[in-house]
C-alpha cells in the first residue's frame, strides 16, 4: 500500500514565500502610496523644466521620424486617472493610451505583477518556453469568454492586437481551405480599423494608412448600422453582404466585425443588426470574427459579444488593450494546423501576471451588469455631455458610443474643430483623442475602476470650459 506524499516545494515557490520579498514589497508599496497621495488633481508644468522637456521632445521626435500627436512624455508615475508628465504637469488621462490603461496609472496590482515578474526567470515568455502563468491565464480567459454559452475553447496569447487580428485571419483562411473553398477575400464594416501591419492596413477602411503600400488583402466593406434608420440600414447591410457573396462565391474566409466602431467614430450596432448578418455568414461558411481589441472591458459585460448576446455565434474573437496581453479565442473548428501560428514572444512575464489580475477582477468584481461600475460611471459622464449639448447645441452633438466608449461631435464636426478641442483640453489638463470619418468626434476611454465620481465631474468641468474657450476663438 502506498501513501500520497506532498511534493517538495519548488525553488520558485520557496522564493515566492521568502519573507525578504514580502518585506521588500511592503516597503515599495509604502513608498508608492505616499507619492500617489500627493497626486490630487490637475497641475500645470514646472517652468524650470520647460527647456529640458522641449529639447527631449524635439530629439525624440527627430529620432522616431515624426512628431508625437501630443507633446506628451510621461514621468512614469501616476495615480488612477491622473498622470504625471516629465515637465511636472499632471493631467486627467481620459483616453487611457487609447484603451490600454483600463485600471489607471501606477495601480498597486500591476506593481505587484511587475515585482513577481522581476524574480521570474524570464523577461519574455514565448513559443518554446512558457511558464505556468500562461497556462493559468489561458484557462481563466476561456472561462470568462464561455460564461454565457460561447464555445471558444481555445486561446492563443500574443503581444499585440494587430497579431491577434492577423492570427484570426490566418485561422479563418486555413479553415476555408480545409473546407475546399478558394478563399482569398475578407469582409468588414465601412469605417473599420484593424491595425497597421501590411495586411491590416489593407483591411482598415482608412485610405491614408495605405498610401504607398501594396495591396496585401482583398477586402469588401459592409455599411454599418444607422440608429436613425434601423430597419433600412440593416436591410442595406444584408443586401450588400448577399451581393458580395453572390459575386464571389466561396471566396470569403471571414467577416471581421467591430461591434462598436472604434476609430470609425464610436458607432454601436444592435443584436438584431448583427444577427441578420451572422445568419447570412453561417449559410455561406463565412467565419464570424469579433474584433474586441477596443470594446473588451467597456460594455455591460466583459466581452461586447456577450453584451449583444452573440455568444453562440462567434467563431473567433480578438482581444487586446485592457488585458495587457493580447489573444485570439477560437472554437474547435478553427484550430490551426502546425506551423500556422507561432511567435517568439507571446508576452512579457509582467504583462501575463497583470492580465491574470485583470481577468480575475472582471470575473469576480462589481464592474459589469446594467448597474455595474462600467455602466454607472460612464452613464454619469454621458449625462453630463448630454447636458452640455442641451445647453449649447451649437457646441456639442452627442454623446455617442456604448458603455466606456464615449464620444461627442464638437461644433460642425470638422477635423479642425475636433483638434482644437483636443488641444485645449490637453493644455488645461485632460487627455482625449479623435475618432470618426465624415464627421470628426472627440472620444473618451476612461479608466473606469480608477475614476471616482468627483474626478469624472472635474474632467467634465474642464471639458465644458474648453468648449467655451474654443467657441470664443472661432
Amino acid at each position: 500500500m502506498t501513501t500520497a506524499t506532498s511534493p517538495a516545494p519548488l525553488l520558485a515557490e520557496q522564493l515566492a514565500a521568502d519573507p525578504k520579498l514580502a518585506d521588500a514589497r511592503r516597503l515599495i508599496h509604502e513608498a508608492l502610496d505616499a507619492r500617489r497621495a500627493q497626486l490630487t488633481g490637475v497641475k500645470p508644468a514646472d517652468p524650470a523644466r520647460k527647456q529640458g522637456y522641449e529639447q527631449t521632445l524635439q530629439q525624440f521626435s527627430a529620432q522616431r521620424g515624426g512628431n508625437l500627436w501630443y507633446p506628451y512624455l510621461g514621468s512614469g508615475f501616476g495615480s488612477g486617472p491622473l498622470v504625471e508628465l516629465a515637465d511636472g504637469s499632471v493631467k486627467y488621462d481620459m483616453i487611457a493610451g487609447i484603451g490600454v490603461h483600463f485600471f489607471g496609472h501606477s495601480h498597486p496590482a500591476f506593481v505587484d505583477a511587475a515585482l513577481d515578474a522581476a524574480v521570474s526567470d524570464t523577461l519574455m515568455q514565448g513559443a518554446l518556453q512558457q511558464n505556468t502563468d500562461s497556462a493559468q491565464l489561458t484557462d481563466a480567459i476561456i472561462s470568462l469568454a464561455n460564461a454565457s454559452g460561447a464555445k471558444l475553447n481555445h486561446c492563443y496569447l500574443t503581444t499585440s492586437g494587430a497579431m491577434a487580428n492577423e492570427n484570426s485571419f490566418k485561422m479563418a483562411f486555413q479553415k476555408a481551405s480545409r473546407d475546399g473553398n478558394p478563399a482569398d477575400r475578407m469582409l468588414a464594416f465601412q469605417g473599420t480599423f484593424c491595425g497597421r501591419t501590411l495586411a491590416l492596413s489593407s483591411m482598415s477602411d482608412k485610405p491614408n494608412n495605405r498610401v504607398g503600400l501594396p495591396h496585401a488583402l482583398k477586402v469588401d466593406y459592409i455599411p454599418f448600422y444607422d440608429e436613425a434608420e434601423p430597419e433600412g440600414s440593416t436591410q442595406r447591410a444584408v443586401d450588400r453582404l448577399k451581393e458580395y457573396l453572390t459575386r464571389w462565391p466561396k471566396h470569403y474566409a471571414g467577416f471581421k466585425m467591430e461591434l462598436v466602431l472604434g476609430e470609425g467614430g464610436f458607432y454601436a450596432g444592435t443584436r438584431e443588426f448583427f444577427l441578420k448578418l451572422i445568419e447570412v455568414c453561417k449559410e455561406h461558411g463565412v467565419a464570424v470574427i469579433a474584433d474586441e481589441i477596443q470594446t473588451f472591458s467597456r460594455t455591460s459585460r466583459p466581452f461586447a459579444f456577450q453584451h449583444f448576446g452573440l455568444d453562440e455565434h462567434v467563431d473567433l474573437v480578438n482581444v487586446g488593450k485592457a488585458t495587457q496581453v493580447c489573444f485570439t479565442l477560437f472554437t474547435d473548428d478553427y484550430q490551426p494546423q502546425p506551423g500556422l501560428i507561432a511567435q517568439t514572444f507571446t508576452g512579457a512575464s509582467s504583462s501575463i501576471k497583470a492580465a491574470q489580475f485583470v481577468i480575475d477582477t472582471f470575473a469576480n468584481g462589481d464592474l459589469y451588469g446594467e448597474n455595474g461600475r462600467v455602466m454607472q460611471l460612464t452613464g454619469r459622464i454621458r449625462d453630463r455631455i448630454q447636458k452640455i449639448a442641451a445647453d449649447h447645441p451649437d457646441r456639442v452633438c452627442g454623446p455617442y458610443g456604448l458603455g466606456a466608449m464615449i464620444a461627442f461631435q464638437p461644433f460642425d464636426g470638422t477635423i479642425d474643430d475636433a483638434k482644437a478641442v483636443c488641444t485645449d483640453l490637453y493644455e488645461h489638463g485632460v487627455v482625449a483623442f479623435l475618432c470618426g470619418r465624415s464627421k470628426a468626434r472627440v472620444r473618451f476611454l476612461p479608466s473606469v475602476p480608477a475614476v471616482s465620481d468627483d474626478q469624472a465631474d472635474e474632467a467634465c468641468d474642464i471639458l465644458e470650459a474648453s468648449l467655451e474657450r474654443v467657441a470664443n476663438r472661432r
